[in-house]
């Protein structure tokens, strides 16, 4: 069974061209993983405060991480400089695994990092270091 990871992004109060840009940012950055694919997330139900254009969702990501053992941790690396970078901007994520959830809105570095880690830990097998 492949593990799949859904990403929604957002920036407050920013145009859609902003946010796809973004989102494209972090897709090439993901997929230089070992992860199996990121693709653009289908447009379904829209959560409140996110766009969907041309039946794509408009910062949304599916990633498929396929077997590594190691490609959450990678990819929540990868997130987590994404949101350090972007700081300022003030983003906000929307994590989704096996009906988990993270949402991640103005919160300080410490907090940040305290959710990721829950997240890990929760999504890692037995025995293996998140």
């Amino acid at each position: 069974m492949e593990n799949k990871l859904q990403i929604l992004l957002a920036e407050e109060d920013a145009e859609a061209e902003r946010v796809a840009e973004l989102t494209r940012y972090l897709r090439e950055e993901l997929l230089e993983l070992d992860v199996d694919d990121v693709t653009a997330l289908p447009g379904a139900e829209v959560p409140p405060g996110a766009r969907a254009v041309g039946g794509t969702e408009i910062g949304a990501l599916l990633v498929t991480l396929g077997s590594s053992t190691n490609a959450l941790n990678q990819v929540i690396t990868v997130i987590r400089s994404w949101l350090g970078r972007h700081h300022d901007a003030h983003p906000s994520l929307h994590l989704q695994m096996d009906g988990d959830v993270l949402e991640i809105r103005k919160a300080t570095d410490e907090q940040v990092t305290e959710a990721f880690e829950m997240f890990l830990q929760r999504h890692s097998p037995a025995g293996s270091e998140p």
